[in-house]
């Protein structure tokens, strides 16, 4: 009888032990699946060569990362000159009306452009939005209709664009191709990161109220390398953030859409950009303002040279430790006198092992004055 039980015992101390065992496969199986969202890409910010992706040409709500384009047309208009960071912009009652997301704006006053801007990249104000948008086009509706120009400008196929806020409608959607595709466009724009990293600030309203607004992306403060993005979240998008991180040379864009809430969204980004980080790197090819190696003929010059630098920096992608040969071809144009600093005279393309391309434009250095009258009669001189 003893016996009996003394086996029963040891195959129950068994069975437990298999249990526990299965328990722990079946969680680490879901410790290395753990991007729970309907759609997501990770790619190169300065290539935008995708390296993870699910579902990412499937359209789909991306709530308030409609303001990605909303704030990329006031910064061109910013770098047009229709709009300066001091212009006053007066709070429509229909602005002032915005739900979601909100500075709470006093109606039919008038705030500098900057704090608005400020408000949307930091708080996701939806009043601001609209107070930027009716301002720059005269209406809502005219403004959407300039957004859905640069979605197709870019290339961006599987987007429509109904309001500048991201409110839920359902002809409005995106995927994440193309929200990686505008954010890649909107972060040329080095005064976004300035606001993206702002944690915490007060705006002070005409009305002498202040409202304290958080930065709605966490990671801001949480993720180590994290630059700045735009987050979004409807019943209908569920949770959404795209964002850039930087570590060292290599900086990352992940898109996600539709995550169950913002916890989860946030854990998957934070895997996939761990991933992507211990996997890829950007290594330096060119920096800018460096010289080119040949000086460039110049025709009809007072100097036969000129000196030539990289216009900007250049960064190849690819597997970490993966050493690829690097060629240069040089093609520059037919240049004539006079010259100035920052001119564009030729570019050099980049070529990898692996056929990948990158091409970057080539500069004058300094000006380069025309020969005058009297240097075509020394040189006559000379030759003669």
């Amino acid at each position: 009888m003893k016996k009996k039980i003394f086996i029963s015992l040891i195959l129950a101390i068994a069975f437990i032990s298999l249990s526990f065992f299965r328990v722990g496969v079946i969680v680490n199986a879901e410790e290395n699946c753990n991007v729970n969202a309907k759609a997501y890409v990770l790619a190169d910010f300065y290539g935008g060569e995708i390296v993870e992706s699910k579902n990412e040409t499937e359209k789909y709500p991306i709530a308030s990362m409609v303001k990605i384009t909303t704030l990329s047309l006031v910064f061109d208009a910013i770098k047009d000159g229709r709009l300066n960071y001091n212009d006053d912009i007066t709070v429509s009652e229909y602005a002032f009306s915005m739900g979601g997301s909100q500075a709470f704006l006093d109606k039919n006053s008038t705030y500098k452009a900057e704090e608005l801007i400020k408000s949307v990249i930091v708080a996701s104000a939806n009043d601001s939005c609209v107070a930027l948008a009716e301002h720059l086009e005269g209406s809502v509706d005219s403004f959407v209709a300039k957004m859905n120009e640069k979605a197709k400008e870019l290339g961006m196929e599987n987007t429509n664009y109904v309001n500048c806020t991201g409110l839920p409608d359902p002809d409005g959607y995106s995927c994440a191709k193309d929200v990686l595709t505008i954010t890649r466009y909107l972060m040329q724009n080095d005064k976004f990161f300035e606001y993206a990293k702002v944690w915490m600030y007060d705006i002070e309203h005409p009305s002498g109220r202040t409202t304290s607004l958080t930065n709605t992306n966490k990671l801001v403060r949480f993720y180590n390398g994290m630059d700045g993005g735009k987050t979004g979240f409807t019943k209908e998008a569920l949770s959404c953030l795209s964002c850039r991180a930087t570590r060292g040379e290599t900086s990352l864009v992940c898109v996600i859409i539709g995550a169950p809430d913002s916890k989860t969204r946030n854990a998957s980004v934070t895997a996939l950009l761990n991933k992507g980080f211990a996997s890829y790197e950007n290594k330096c090819i060119v920096k800018e303002g460096e010289a080119v190696k040949e000086k460039v003929s110049v025709k009809n010059a007072k100097s036969d040279t000129v000196e030539c630098v990289y216009k900007n920096s250049l960064k190849s992608f690819g597997k970490k430790n993966s050493a690829q040969n690097i060629t240069e071809k040089t093609v520059i144009y037919d240049i004539c006198a006079p010259i100035r600093a920052g001119d564009e005279l030729g570019e050099s393309v980049f070529t990898l092992d692996d056929g990948k391309e990158y091409k970057v434009k080539i500069v004058a250095k300094n000006d380069v004055e025309s020969k005058n009258y009297g240097d075509f009669i020394v040189d006559f001189a000379k030759n003669w």
